[in-house]
């Protein structure tokens, strides 16, 4: 009995200086201004959506004024058969965000965005972890050398997330991770490496110190099988305060927002139900919102999530979003 009230004692001790910590150090953070705004765009998430992909990603550049983005290489759909290898969504990619002078974060591994979260092979997909290993790497290292002397490329993404639990994915662990990092400083060390985390849910300590740059998830509103839509209660001094905590642990580097929630989580797919369905979790006004709460987070570089959902609003007759954040673009500067 006496060790339980020791602990208990211990948890409530380490709870009061945690607040009385995070009370001094949110004081202590100030909120920064806005630097730079990029999306996260993949083909598969428009073409869900009834849209020609190919389309829907020029218009980024020629009508939104996009000049950041992040894209990812989805090993299910390169490498589809061993051994056999299709690039041609990413050329297409890599190839017009260079010609229109865009910066690309570019998502490698075998978690990258979008769900299942693994895009993994079928043919990969019942190996031993140490074969499926080599066989991932074996393809990173092709897909690396194929696109490490595009310019637009300003930043290798390792795995997105890689220490959440959260998709069909295998539990890889740390060792993976480590292992994917060094392949890629091993084949291009002159640009910086980003590893993710996600911002409610996960303590970023473990990305934050593999990685030279951060990067953090933002949802507002979320839903999952357990409680349905839920709404974090977080203000946005809970980013500020998760920062200043990694950043004692692990020394000042570059933080962002990866992605920034600028689309409706639902319970089924967002062709499946209605506008006024989508528009109960994300709307022109609640969409101002997550905007300004995200400025409020300590952060000052934000990549938003949803931007082929923002479309398909567009050309259905709602075209808000896509011009309240092509308005928000022309007010910040590039980066």
């Amino acid at each position: 009995m006496r060790r339980i009230l020791r602990v208990v004692k211990y948890i409530f001790l380490v709870f009061v200086v945690g607040f009385f910590v995070f009370l001094l150090l949110i004081q202590r953070v100030p909120r920064k201004t806005p630097r730079l705004y990029g999306v996260t765009f993949v083909p598969q998430a428009a073409e869900a959506l009834g849209l020609d992909w190919k389309e829907v990603y020029r218009a980024l550049f020629d009508d939104l004024g996009v000049r950041n983005v992040r894209i990812s290489a989805y090993w299910d759909e390169i490498e589809k058969e061993k051994d056999s290898f299709d690039y041609s969504r990413l050329d297409f990619q890599v190839e017009e965000a260079q010609r229109h002078g865009a910066r690309i974060i570019f998502v490698i591994g075998r978690k990258v965005p979008r769900w299942p979260e693994c895009h993994i092979p079928k043919w990969a997909k019942d190996l031993t972890l140490e074969k499926q290993d080599n066989e991932l790497f074996d393809y990173m290292g092709k897909v690396i050398l194929r696109y490490k002397n595009f310019p637009a490329i300003i930043i290798w993404q390792v795995e997105n997330e890689p220490f959440l639990p959260f998709g069909e994915c295998p539990d890889f662990g740390a060792k993976s991770v480590d292992a994917g990092i060094a392949l890629v400083r091993s084949l291009d060390g002159g640009r910086p490496i980003l590893v993710t985390d996600s911002g409610e849910l996960s303590i970023w300590i473990r990305a934050a110190r593999r990685g030279d740059i951060f990067g953090t998830t933002m949802y507002r509103t979320v839903w999952n099988r357990v409680v349905g839509e839920l709404t974090y209660p977080l203000p946005p001094s809970f980013f500020r305060f998760k920062r200043a905590i990694t950043e004692l642990v692990v020394g000042q580097k570059p933080m962002i927002v990866i992605e920034l929630q600028g689309e409706p989580w639902l319970s089924r797919p967002l062709r499946e139900t209605t506008i006024e369905e989508h528009y109960m979790v994300v709307n022109p006004e609640k969409f101002r919102g997550i905007l300004e709460y995200a400025e409020a987070s300590g952060f000052d570089t934000f990549y938003l999530w949803g931007v082929e959902w923002w479309y398909w609003l567009r050309a259905n007759g709602h075209p808000e979003i896509w011009e309240i954040f092509k308005e928000k673009l022309k007010a910040v500067d590039h980066g």
